[in-house]
């Protein structure tokens, strides 16, 4: 069997809609080893919680993963992972993640997997592209572990790839391209990752951020020895982690969720049930 009949090709489909105060899973369609779990309401009716599991665990070489969320006007829905990602030693075969959110008028869509770890000598491709409408809002994250630090595993061979591009009403609010070769200088360069082995980017689009939110934002101090910033753009607010550990670089940015969600979503911050497991 050559490495393409062995890879597995998957894809998740998933459409949320909002009517009567409830939000509910209105679309599901997938191939392959991609599933989400039933909807869940631990803060009531008007936010779905999904949780996206992969069953094979992690991502090969050769395989193909595409997740595309749809939210119709007015849904809220949260999605998590029930672990961390993995992205697996390659043979030489790259694999991929596209992710595809589209997020309709005044609807809110909550990304926020746990970390995803990058393994020596992977080969990985994450591309992420995300559509909001008028006064629609996304929260969410990426946090990314090089190499299997807590193993004695440095990322000293492969690739990862990683792109986002984050739009509204037709509007390109941000965009962002990554390439780290486990060779190359910037993962110790003061100008790259400093030698640190987790790097991560939190997102919050599409609604405007106040001066007395980003400043709350700011206030929050990551763990020591790491380093963090918080940057506002026109419409998006971007916190960036740099350091040694992917709880820490979790722990951070639920800080960060837990005053940006009220303040944006009017809703409080009910994390996922599955974290605390």
């Amino acid at each position: 069997m050559t490495i393409a009949e062995a890879a597995w090709q998957a894809r998740l489909a998933l459409e949320y809609s909002y009517a009567r105060g409830r939000t509910t899973l209105t679309g599901r369609e997938h191939s392959g080893p991609l599933l989400v779990q039933k909807a869940l309401y631990p803060e009531g009716d008007a936010v779905c919680h999904s949780i996206v599991v992969h069953p094979p665990g992690g991502i090969a070489g050769g395989d193909a993963l595409e997740l595309a969320l749809s939210l119709n006007p007015g849904a809220a829905a949260l999605l998590t992972t029930p672990g961390a990602g993995k992205w697996y030693k390659s043979g030489g075969t790259g694999a991929s993640l596209a992710q595809r959110f589209d997020i309709g008028s005044g609807a809110v869509l909550e990304w926020l997997p746990q970390p995803a770890i990058v393994y020596n000598a992977a080969r990985a491709a994450v591309n992420t592209e995300i559509r909001l409408h008028q006064e629609a809002l996304y929260l969410g994250w990426e946090i990314t572990c090089m190499g299997r630090s807590a193993s004695g595993e440095r990322f000293g061979a492969g690739e990862l790839r990683q792109r986002t591009e984050l739009w509204q009403s037709g509007r390109r609010l941000w965009t962002e391209y990554a390439r780290l070769a486990g060779s190359d200088p910037m993962l110790a360069s003061r100008a790259g990752l400093d030698g640190c082995t987790v790097s991560a980017t939190l997102i919050a689009a599409g609604r405007e951020v106040g001066k007395d939110l980003l400043a709350h934002c700011r206030g929050v101090a990551p763990d020591a020895g790491a380093h963090a910033g918080v940057t506002l753009l026109p419409r998006v607010l971007l916190a960036r982690y740099l350091g040694a550990s992917s709880e820490a670089a979790m722990h951070y940015f639920t800080a960060l969720w837990t005053l940006l969600r009220p303040a944006l979503a009017g809703r409080s911050a009910v994390p996922p049930r599955i974290w605390a497991t």
